[in-house]
């Protein structure tokens, strides 16, 4: 329980990242478990042709980015794109993807969660999945429930312990692709076009696939501008993040991916059971290769929880502070910790996690399916933002010191391959049904908040029944 005398009713958020928690989650926010063992299915499905897919996605994500970070840089906001499309489009746009947003987050934490639980239980199997599942929730819903510069520390070690990881990954593997490490000869580069059915063996189409694929492990980029917000120098620390996305995108994604399909075969029954990065180490004969994969893994989904709790947490707090949520959420303690909108967002997600491991799979699936497609139309919604919020700043005499670049003929260009991608993804079988679903979500959320916005003749308000 959280006594009245310890919150704050001015509702403030505290400024207490440091320009080194801000720094590193940007530099680790977007390596997550997807990386380490998600890139395994999408190598497996469109072989080395893989690398396609994390070009186009990357590409994509620099420029969403870089539209992003002109918006944020204007007016730094915890609300991030939601904030700006409540300004943009209007309090609809807002309302809709500030809570898809939010249950994407809280989805994420079981996911983590059970992963986690997974590698736990393989270690110690006399304690079930679910329980170190809901043991490692608690564990860091706590450090969100301090302060936010708890909540910095943690992920900024999270964060150096999987930037050192790939580090060395990248480095073992072009050691061995070289041959500077005896007895551990690979194949290397040559056997891409002319092997095992050549660069591209289950064809373009395959690409696609890997495409929505690898979207899924890019997603969380953005949430470094709702971090800066809480920082002593948000503006300054947004461009900062936003111009580096480029080189981490090349070096974490891009070059680990090249060094894992220049050694692991891409139709080698394990890569996708075992993950690529482990499969990679064991074809070099690395020793304890599964230990050691475990123990980064492990890392991972828990720096991806602690992330997801916070990010939830905050686009929840936005919310209420726009009166688009139960007010109480915009509630903060005297350590300016938005408590009651970590608890919820934890709760909901630790009842999910329980749910998803007793109840029939299918269940679980569908909830995964609700937010399918929820990357792309994020950054829909940025990019038709800062094509209207260009306007308006100009109209309020905004200097732009962060712009966006070919204004506006690459974010017309995003809009349409974007628009496309989800065009893709409905004819598609087998992601049909992400993009319907999490499409009917949006639009049933989207009804919602404009019936709301009509009732009160303004944004949309939910009053609490508190």
């Amino acid at each position: 329980m959280i006594s009245p005398g310890s919150e704050d009713t001015k509702g403030q958020l505290a400024q207490g990242f440091k320009p080194r928690h801000v720094t590193m989650l940007s530099i680790a926010g977007i390596i997550g478990a997807g990386l380490f063992v998600g890139s395994g299915h999408a190598i497996a499905a469109a072989g080395p042709a893989a690398i396609l897919a994390y070009v186009f996605s990357g590409i994509l994500v620099i420029l969403v980015m870089r539209m992003l970070g002109e918006m944020a840089v204007a007016k730094p906001d915890t609300g991030s794109f939601s904030t700006y499309a409540d300004q943009a489009i209007g309090p609809w746009a807002g309302f809709t993807i500030g809570w898809m947003y939010w249950w994407f987050w809280v989805l994420v934490i079981p996911i983590e969660a059970l992963a986690a639980g997974h590698v736990l239980n393989h270690w110690f199997p006399q304690i079930d999945t679910w329980l170190f599942a809901l043991l490692s929730i608690v564990v860091l819903a706590a450090t969100n429930l301090f302060s936010v510069s708890k909540y910095g520390e943690f992920e900024f070690w999270f964060a150096m312990f999987k930037v050192i990881a790939i580090i060395a990954f990248i480095s073992l593997g072009f050691a061995v692709l070289m041959g500077w490490v005896p007895e551990r000869e690979v194949s290397g580069l040559s056997r891409l076009l002319d092997e095992q059915g050549g660069f591209a063996p289950n064809g373009l189409s395959a690409v696609v696939g890997a495409f929505i694929t690898v979207m899924f492990s890019f997603i969380g980029t953005e949430a470094v501008t709702i971090a800066a917000a809480e920082s002593r120098s948000p503006a300054k620390n947004i461009a900062k993040a936003t111009r580096s996305v480029i080189w981490r995108i090349g070096v974490f994604y891009l070059l680990s991916i090249a060094v894992i399909i220049s050694i692991v075969p891409w139709n080698d029954p394990l890569l996708a059971e075992v993950g690529s990065y482990q499969r990679a180490l064991e074809l070099m004969n690395i020793p304890h290769a599964k230990f050691m994969m475990d123990v980064v893994v492990l890392v991972a989904v828990a720096s991806c929880m602690n992330s997801s709790i916070y990010i939830a947490s905050r686009m929840l707090y936005s919310l209420g502070k726009r009166g688009e949520a139960p007010k109480r959420v915009k509630v903060t303690s005297s350590a300016g910790v938005p408590r009651t909108a970590v608890i919820a967002s934890t709760v909901l997600g630790a009842v999910i996690t329980v749910v998803s491991y007793f109840a029939p799979a299918g269940l679980f699936q569908f909830l995964l399916a609700s937010s399918g497609a929820i990357a792309l139309l994020v950054y829909l919604v940025i990019a038709v933002s800062q094509l209207r919020m260009r306007r308006i700043l100009r109209r309020q005499n905004v200097r732009l010191e962060f712009q966006m670049w070919l204004f506006p003929w690459l974010t017309y260009a995003v809009i349409v391959f974007i628009i496309a991608a989800l065009g893709v993804m409905l004819v598609t079988p087998e992601h049909r049904a992400e993009v319907t679903t999490t499409i009917g979500l949006a639009l049933a959320i989207s009804l919602l908040g404009i019936v709301l916005t009509r009732q009160h003749g303004q944004p949309a308000r939910i009053r609490s029944a508190v």
